[in-house]
């Protein structure tokens, strides 16, 4: 199993403190340069179009660690496919694939964050077709050089070379979901990743959602040995569980105040957020023992899965305790993992 982390860059620190937006964008790149360093697998930046978020420019981001990493996959969490260019986005992580010397990867989905549709001149009206229709000519300037398509959002394509063209052949590309049954189906029918999005209720409640990948990857007659299901949950990690816990509680409850605001949530109280904390609870925070644990159940609970990433920048943790935690679960929670997936396998 791969273990790895996302960030979505947030501006600010816990305190709000004044941190500026440059050594904020310095210290991720210096984040997922230690994650290399202490062998996690993958190291994904999101995408908003607002204040609280740096990371609008995701592959600038990554083009950056590309040069001071080996090893780590370097991968979008999410790439708002429906408001972007597919064209544009290719050429991004086709040069982030050059720069990393073949570890770039894609998860694109159709996004929680909605700003950017209106700011690039989409009608939300639209944000099921805008994903499917840029979805289907991602994936044809993958498989071709040249690329001749039609659709309705975007101006046709007649014959024209999309460059560069990546080290990979193909370049990942996961679908990113939520909880819709045909998000998960679109996912097997096209034979892609899928990258499971979880971030509260009980995440054995998920199985059947990912039932339906695998009876669609089947039957459209994808090879299994490339069925891959990967799992992103708040995640974080310290040397105790109350640590742990503390640490994360204030961050993660002021964003999902923020976000509430728009969408009618009410605030997370600090009871709501332990019971996440529970075996069955989608949060994997806790000291390195429990986290690694969590990690195990989870994947049974889903059948089996091939990469968990953990969401820890949304809750503004400062620098000194994201690198902390890389080390953490680097060091002692990734080993603990492998080694107990082992014993299972016997």
């Amino acid at each position: 199993m791969e273990i790895g982390i996302d960030s979505f860059a947030a501006a600010f620190g816990e305190s709000k403190q004044a941190e500026s937006p440059s050594d904020r964008l310095r210290n991720l790149v210096a984040e997922i340069e230690r994650a290399d360093q202490v062998g996690l697998d993958s190291f994904g930046v999101g995408e908003h179009h607002r204040r609280e978020f740096l990371d609008s420019a995701q592959a600038v981001i990554l083009g950056a660690a590309a040069m001071l990493t080996k090893k780590i996959r370097l991968t979008s969490a999410v790439t708002v496919l429906g408001s972007a260019d597919p064209v544009r986005v290719f050429e991004n992580f086709a040069t982030v694939d050059l720069l990393s010397q073949g570890r770039a990867e894609m998860v694109v989905g159709r996004g929680s964050s909605i700003e950017s549709f209106p700011l690039f001149g989409y009608s939300l009206e639209d944000y099921d077709k805008l994903f499917a229709e840029k979805l289907e000519l991602l994936l044809e300037i993958r498989k071709n050089e040249n690329v001749y398509w039609t659709g309705k959002y975007r101006p046709s394509l007649d014959g024209q070379g999309i460059y560069p063209r990546p080290v990979q052949n193909p370049i990942p590309i996961w679908l990113g979901v939520g909880g819709t049954p045909q998000s998960f189906v679109r996912a097997g029918v096209l034979g892609l990743p899928l990258m499971v999005a979880i971030i509260g209720g009980e995440t054995r409640r998920f199985r059947p959602l990912v039932d339906l990948y695998r009876e669609a990857w089947k039957r459209a007659g994808h090879p299994l040995d490339q069925m891959k299901v990967g799992l992103h949950s708040p995640g974080y990690v310290a040397e105790t569980s109350r640590g742990a816990a503390d640490d994360y509680y204030p961050g993660w409850a002021n964003a999902v105040e923020t976000v509430g605001k728009e969408r009618g949530w009410s605030p997370m109280s600090r009871a709501d957020f332990d019971a996440q904390l529970d075996p069955e609870g989608a949060f994997i925070i806790g000291d390195p023992d429990e986290v690694a644990e969590k990690i195990i159940h989870h994947s049974k609970a889903l059948g089996g899965v091939s990469r968990v990433t953990f969401q820890m920048n949304a809750a503004s943790l400062p620098h000194e305790k994201m690198m902390r935690a890389i080390d953490l679960l680097g060091k002692r929670v990734a080993p603990a993992v492998r080694d107990g997936l082992k014993v299972d396998a016997r």
